[in-house]
């Protein structure tokens, strides 16, 4: 059974999220401000966030550096403001979706089971468990990354968007593709989620971001992974 916490200063959308979370078996936590939140996530450690950007004692996205700066947990905002800069500025904090107000409860429930789906444990393809590039180092069994030798924090949509272009390594991954299988089916032209987490992944991997030798973007099309060619140093 999966645990989730939703947080939202309306008590109508807060009520009708935990009727129809607990429902489908959910275990569910609430807070109506940004200091509950943080505490629960912190105490409950649950499996998915569903949170609010508008709070009464803080903006939502300090929230969720706050909890990035500690937890991978996948973070879905649901919010009314709709804006492009908005929605960007959410994804770049760390927010693995964002959904705008009104919502239909059918397509949020949606992405919660797709948010639940990327943070699990993912299959080793083609048996390796380990790829090792020039700058990086990617555990696919343990899910775990390594540069430098220290673990860098992906979020579960990160390592997800990781995890699918090293499975098809040096063959380009179309937008469509790529959004539709980290994100879900409904997702087709939010071609910026892509354009963010890309330059999340480069600036976490990358030993020169503006200049990628591993992931790489072919424009108006996809992205690829190249592993490149690694020192037998190494």
């Amino acid at each position: 059974m999966h645990r989730v916490l939703v947080v939202d200063d309306e008590p109508q959308i807060l009520r009708a999220l935990v009727i129809n979370l607990k429902a489908r078996k959910y275990e569910v936590d609430t807070a109506a401000d940004g200091a509950a939140a943080l505490r629960l996530a912190a105490d409950r450690h649950p499996d998915v966030i569903i949170l609010d950007l508008g709070l009464p004692d803080m903006e939502g996205v300090e929230v969720i550096r706050d909890i990035r700066g500690r937890s991978r947990v996948p973070i879905i905002v649901l919010s009314a403001r709709h804006t492009s800069d908005e929605k960007v500025e959410a994804l770049d904090a760390g927010a693995d979706d964002y959904v705008t107000k009104p919502f239909g409860m059918d397509e949020l429930l949606a992405r919660l089971r797709a948010a639940v789906r990327r943070a699990e444990p993912v299959t080793a393809p083609n048996g390796e468990a380990v790829v090792e590039t020039e700058s990086f180092t990617v555990d696919l069994a343990a899910k775990k990354v390594h540069r430098d030798g220290k673990d860098v924090r992906l979020t579960p949509t990160e390592w997800h968007l990781l995890e699918l272009l090293i499975r098809n390594a040096g063959r380009l991954v179309s937008q469509k593709q790529l959004l539709q299988e980290v994100w879900g089916p409904s997702y087709r032209k939010e071609t910026n989620y892509l354009r963010v987490y890309m330059a999340q992944l480069r600036r976490k991997l990358e030993a020169d971001p503006s200049a990628p030798r591993h992931l790489i973007t072919e424009p108006g099309m996809g992205y690829r992974f190249e592993r490149g060619t690694v020192s037998p140093s190494r």
